[in-house]
C-alpha cells in the first residue's frame, strides 16, 4: 500500500476490519495490509487504522490476544492523538471481552527475558490509570473476574519495583473478595503474596540493605491483614531468627525503621510467638535502657518502640516475664518458675526503668522550655523561610514530647511485682500522629562514651540522630535543634523508601 493515496489508506482502514470475516482465505494478507496502515507515516491514517482494530474481534474473538499485543506495542507512541486512540481501542476490547483482553494485557505486565521495560511501564500505567478505576464495570461476574485478575496479578509479581508492588496490593485490597467481610483465608492469601516479595526464604545478608528495606516495607503493607486475622508467624520468625540476633550490626539508618515495624506487628502475635520473641526484646531493652545516668547513650524512640513491643508480647504470656524480668505472676503453670530466685534480674530492670524515667522527665522539661522559645521565635519570624524552619522544629519537639509521655506511661506499671501489661492499641505511638514525614528519632547522649553516627541518612530521611550531652548548658532551642534532627520515612506506604527492585539481573534499582 506504499503507493496508495492517503484517502485510500484511510478508507482501507475502515473497510478491512468491517469485511474481514467474509474473506477467510485472505485474512492474513488483509491483516498485514491493516498493520501497514498502522505503521504509515501519516498520523491520520495511523489513527484511523488503530480505531479499526477492535472491529476485527467482534466476529473473530480468537484474535483478541493478537490485537491487544499490537495495541500494547503502540502505547509507546508520543503522539497524544494516536495514544488516545490506542487507549480507546484497548478499552473497547476490554469491555467487549474482559477476561480474554485482560489476560492478554497482563502478559505485558510481567517480566520475561525479552521484556521491553518501556512497553511494560506503559502497560502498567494503562492498567493503573484506565483499568483499575472502573473495575466495578469490567469485573463481571464479580467474584469470578476478581479471582481471575488476582491470579493475573500474582503471575506479574516475579520482578516488580516497590512502587509497582504497592499499586497491585492496594488494588487487590479494593476488590470485594478481599473486602471487609472476607474470611481470614483471604487475608492469609494477601499476606502470602507479600511474604513472597519479602524473600523470607532467603538467607539474611546484613550488607543487603535492599532486602532490609523490602522486609520493612512488606511488613508494613501486611499490617492491616494481620489486624484482620492473618498469621504473623513467618515475618516474626524471620525477624526473630535472622534480624534481631544481628541488630547491633545493622546500618544505623535501618534500626529505627525495624524497631517501629516490630512495635507495629507486636499486637498481632500469638501467645506462642510472643513467648519466642520476648527474650530477644528484653535483651534489646537492656541494650538501650541505661543502668545508670552516665557513660551510656539512650535513644528515646528506640526505647518507646521496644517498650511497646514488650508490653504487647508480655500481655499474651505474662508469666514468661517472671524469669526474664523477675516478676511474680501466677498462672498455675510450671512456666511460672516461682520457686526460682530472679531478684537480681528484677533489681537490674528496676534500676534501668528508674534511669529511663529520670532522663525522660529531664528531657521533657527541656523540650517544654524549648517549645516556649520556639513560640517566641515564631512570633518574631519575618520571612516564610524562618517560619517554615521554626514550624518543623515545633513539630519535631511535639513528636519528642509524645515519645517521652509514651515512655513514662509504659514504664510506670513495670515497677510492680505483678505488673499490668498494655494489651490494646489505644496508645498513639509518637510517629503515628505526624501527618507529614517528620517522625523524629529522639536521641540524647549521657556522658561521652560510645557515640553513634549522627548523620546516618540513606537518602530517604531515615533516623539521623543527634545528641545533647547531659549537664551542658545549651539553650532549650539548641536542645530542640539537636535532639530531634532525625526524620524517619517509616510509615509512608512502603513504596516511598525507594523506587525499584533488583532481581534476576534486570538492574531496576533498589526496593
Amino acid at each position: 500500500m506504499s503507493k496508495t493515496s492517503m484517502k485510500a489508506k484511510q478508507l482501507a482502514s475502515q473497510l478491512i476490519p468491517r469485511y474481514f470475516k467474509f474473506f477467510p482465505t485472505l485474512s492474513t494478507d488483509a491483516f498485514h495490509a491493516h498493520v501497514d496502515c498502522i505503521e504509515d507515516g501519516d498520523l491520520g491514517v495511523r489513527v484511523q487504522a488503530i480505531r479499526g482494530l477492535p472491529l476485527f474481534c467482534k466476529d473473530t474473538p480468537d484474535m483478541i490476544s493478537k490485537i491487544v499485543d499490537v495495541l500494547v506495542q503502540l502505547l509507546n507512541t508520543e503522539e497524544p492523538v494516536e495514544r488516545d486512540a490506542v487507549h480507546k481501542a484497548l478499552m473497547s476490547l476490554i469491555r467487549q471481552d474482559p477476561k480474554a483482553s485482560l489476560t492478554a494485557l497482563f502478559t505485558h505486565a510481567g517480566v520475561t527475558p525479552t521484556t521491553d521495560d518501556q512497553i511494560r511501564e506503559k502497560a502498567l500505567n494503562f492498567i493503573r490509570d484506565k483499568v483499575f478505576p472502573i473495575k466495578a464495570e469490567l469485573l463481571k461476574p464479580q467474584e469470578e473476574m476478581e479471582r481471575h485478575i488476582t491470579d493475573l496479578i500474582k503471575q506479574s509479581l516475579e520482578d516488580v519495583t516497590g512502587e509497582e508492588f504497592k499499586m497491585f496490593v492496594d488494588f487487590l485490597t479494593s476488590l470485594g473478595i478481599f473486602g471487609g467481610k472476607a474470611p481470614q483465608e483471604r487475608m492469609q492469601e494477601l499476606v502470602e503474596i507479600i511474604e513472597g516479595q519479602a524473600d523470607l526464604n532467603a538467607q539474611f545478608d546484613i550488607s543487603d540493605t535492599d532486602h532490609i528495606d523490602r522486609f520493612i516495607s512488606c511488613l508494613q503493607l501486611a499490617l492491616p491483614f494481620f489486624a484482620r486475622g492473618a498469621p504473623t508467624s513467618r515475618f516474626l520468625n524471620y525477624l526473630n531468627n535472622h534480624i534481631v540476633p544481628v541488630f547491633d550490626k545493622l546500618p544505623e539508618e535501618r534500626k529505627l525503621d525495624l524497631l517501629k515495624a516490630l512495635a507495629d506487628i507486636s499486637p498481632y502475635t500469638t501467645a506462642q510467638e510472643a513467648r519466642q520473641m520476648l527474650p530477644s526484646i528484653v535483651q534489646l531493652l537492656k541494650n538501650y535502657m541505661p543502668a545508670r545516668k552516665t557513660a551510656e547513650e539512650m535513644n528515646f524512640t528506640y526505647v518507646e518502640c521496644l517498650l511497646y513491643a514488650f508490653h504487647h508480647l508480655a500481655h499474651k504470656v505474662p508469666n514468661a516475664t517472671n524469669s526474664l524480668c523477675g516478676y511474680k505472676i501466677v498462672t498455675g503453670q510450671p512456666s511460672d518458675r516461682l520457686g526460682e530466685d530472679f531478684s537480681e534480674v528484677n533489681k537490674d530492670l528496676t534500676e534501668r526503668l528508674t534511669t529511663v524515667e529520670d532522663l525522660t522527665k529531664t528531657t521533657m522539661k527541656k523540650l517544654t522550655q524549648g517549645m516556649s522559645e520556639l513560640n517566641k521565635a515564631m512570633s518574631a519570624a519575618k520571612t516564610d523561610e524562618e517560619k517554615g524552619s521554626i514550624k518543623t522544629k515545633k513539630q519535631n519537639t511535639t513528636s519528642g514530647l509524645r515519645t517521652c509521655n509514651n515512655i513514662l506511661a509504659m514504664t510506670k506499671p513495670l515497677h510492680a511485682k505483678v505488673p499490668s501489661f498494655i494489651g490494646d492499641t489505644n496508645m498513639n505511638l509518637s510517629w503515628k500522629e505526624v501527618t507529614k514525614p517528620l517522625a523524629s528519632a529522639t536521641t540524647t547522649t549521657i556522658g561521652n562514651r560510645g557515640k553513634r553516627p549522627a548523620n546516618s541518612n540513606n537518602g530517604s530521611g531515615n533516623n539521623g540522630t543527634a545528641k545533647k550531652r547531659r549537664g551542658s548548658s545549651g539553650m532549650p532551642t539548641q536542645l530542640v535543634n539537636k535532639a530531634f534532627e532525625g526524620i524517619s520515612s517509616y510509615g509512608s506506604g512502603g513504596g516511598n523508601r525507594s523506587q525499584g527492585r533488583r532481581r534476576g539481573g534486570r538492574g531496576r534499582g533498589h526496593w
